[in-house]
């Protein structure tokens, strides 16, 4: 009787697993009318947010009002617009007339971010006279231009998506940082990675990596605090190359917000990766906890200092030592002096321009460049721009993505299957 009672909570485990497995891009995929929504949540990444949610609702804008919404915006405003028409809680058509005359305050996954001053991303939802179901934002005096339209799919306490007339939105939304307008150095001083900032000025590498910024970017800033660590090597020892090697070793050649690392556990390639696979990273997640291991050290990924597609800089709580120069037993550092001045690096272009139609697959892959055996070799002083080198074929955070459709419904197969057999199993014991 016991094995059974053991087999049956593990059914009752695997079945609530199941249950909550969903896939938003694939559930919108095949639906024309809704080609656009899906196609930014993909690049936005808002799609790996909606994903990790056990119970969301999802509300989807037609072709046509996407049109409207996404023009002249950055992809930062976009993808902002898109976490406030998603709500962390589940409502089908009955619970959104259930509401009665009275409203509804919810949070969304903008009040999430910490860019929401105050309530501004919890979505007003309020039954109107005549059987129509509208949403606000919570901002004052806020007008319900966004109605209920028709229900898209649902599967019931886990994922709700519904059709909406038009966006939500308030002033004060739009004008998010943008990278084509940002600073990069002033950006790392600000979010308290002074030390960071002044290696990458230093070596060249903020060249490397504001070449980067165009296409795709995702940067680990160690803080301050990081650099002061008792056992962290001294750094002053490195040969040019390999300093120039540790700082494309916390960056890596995608864009990859803290939710879709969530996502990527396994090995990921950095800008320093080499075709044997050196320089890679191995993420990690154990709830909303993500940490990069490089086979030498662990760190955490601490917060978000710029998100704007496809471009997002990160802060981590320790120095990433790649394997490959510190496998051995590395020397202590000398106690480190006061933060030096941070040389600003030349400001980028002002203004941010127009948020780019999503791009379709399958690029033209760019010829690899030949590896050095060690190092990549340190970039020179005067040159201007810098491409990073190249990552292996297949990076790991878009195979996820592209995996990820039919996912949930694999997912619900195989519990079933599972939890059939063991039942099975549990009445014969």
């Amino acid at each position: 009787m016991a094995a059974s009672h053991h087999l049956i909570l593990l059914v009752l485990c695997l079945t609530a697993a199941a249950a909550s497995a969903h896939n938003i891009t694939a559930i919108l995929d095949g639906r024309s009318e809704y080609t656009l929504y899906n196609s930014y949540l993909s690049e936005t990444k808002v799609c790996d947010e909606i994903n990790s949610r056990s119970s969301v609702t999802v509300l989807v804008l037609t072709n046509g009002a996407m049109s409207s919404l996404v023009a002249n915006l950055s992809l930062a405003d976009i993808k902002n617009a898109l976490r406030l028409l998603t709500l962390l809680d589940y409502f089908d058509e009955k619970k959104l007339h259930s509401i009665g005359s009275s409203s509804q305050l919810t949070t969304s996954l903008y009040q999430t971010t910490g860019q929401a001053a105050g309530d501004m991303g919890h979505v007003n939802i309020t039954d109107l006279r005549g059987g129509k179901v509208a949403f606000a934002s919570a901002a004052p005096g806020a007008k319900f231009q966004s109605t209920y339209t028709k229900r898209v799919a649902d599967f019931p306490s886990n994922l709700s998506v519904l059709e909406v007339s038009d966006p939500i939105t308030f002033p004060g939304l739009f004008g998010a940082p943008s990278a084509s307008s940002a600073n990069l150095t002033d950006l790392l001083e600000k979010a308290g990675c002074k030390q960071f900032a002044r290696l990458i000025v230093s070596s060249g590498v903020v060249k490397t990596y504001q070449a980067a910024m165009d296409k795709a970017l995702t940067l680990f800033a160690p803080n301050d605090d990081a650099f002061k660590a008792k056992d962290l090597p001294d750094l002053s020892k490195l040969t040019s190359a390999d300093l120039v090697a540790l700082l494309q070793y916390h960056a890596l050649p995608q864009y990859a917000p803290k939710a879709s690392l969530k996502v990527a556990n396994g090995r990921i390639p950095t800008l320093a990766s080499t075709g044997a696979g050196k320089y890679d990273l191995t993420v990690a997640s154990s709830g909303d906890e993500v940490s990069l291991d490089t086979g030498v050290d662990k760190s955490r990924v601490a917060s978000t200092v710029l998100d704007d597609p496809p471009t997002v800089i990160l802060t981590v709580d320790s120095v990433l030592l790649p394997h490959v120069i510190f496998g051995g037993a590395p020397s202590p550092a000398p106690a480190p002096g006061p933060a030096a001045d941070v040389p600003a690096s030349a400001p980028a272009p002002e203004g941010s321009s127009p948020a780019p139609s999503p791009k379709a697959a399958g690029k033209k892959k760019k010829k690899k460049a030949k590896s050095p055996s060690h190092s990549p070799p340190a970039p020179p002083a005067d040159s201007p721009d810098m491409s990073p080198a190249d990552a292996p074929a297949g990076d790991a955070v878009d195979k996820v993505e592209s995996k990820k459709n039919g996912a949930a419904a694999a997912a619900v197969s195989v519990a079933a299957s599972v939890a059939s057999v063991v039942l099975a199993v549990a009445f014969l014991l």
